[in-house]
């Protein structure tokens, strides 16, 4: 039985190339040390496990999740902030208020809205 050649490259070889991906850290290392392009490994990888496809998609690791948590929660803490100070400076109007009624004894005027 011979070879199966389908192009420049034995499918046997592919068949390496597509193992040694599953195991490398560094793809574009693994092209250079083989003196192929990535896209004509992930290509093999594609045509010769399917299941790879379904793979794909990025795992987030802990750290990303982490990270993601972290600026969610950066967001939520602005907001918050943000309402803090519109509430004290909303209480600080309601004190001065009341303290000129307070001194007066007349009620306090309101502020005009400027419509």
């Amino acid at each position: 039985m011979g070879r199966q050649r389908v192009g420049r490259h034995p499918m046997k070889f592919r068949r390496m190339v597509v193992e040694r991906m599953k195991r490398c850290n560094n793809i574009t290392e693994l092209a250079k040390e083989l003196g192929l392009e990535r896209k004509l490994m992930y290509t093999w990888r594609d045509q010769l496990d399917p299941a790879a496809r379904d793979e794909r998609a990025p795992i987030e690791t802990r750290e990303e999740k982490l990270e993601h948590e972290v600026r969610r929660l950066k967001r939520v803490l602005a907001d918050k902030t943000l309402e803090i100070d519109f509430f004290k400076g909303a209480l600080q109007k309601v004190a001065a208020r009341r303290q000129q009624q307070d001194v007066t004894g007349a009620q306090a005027s309101t502020t005009k809205s400027g419509k």
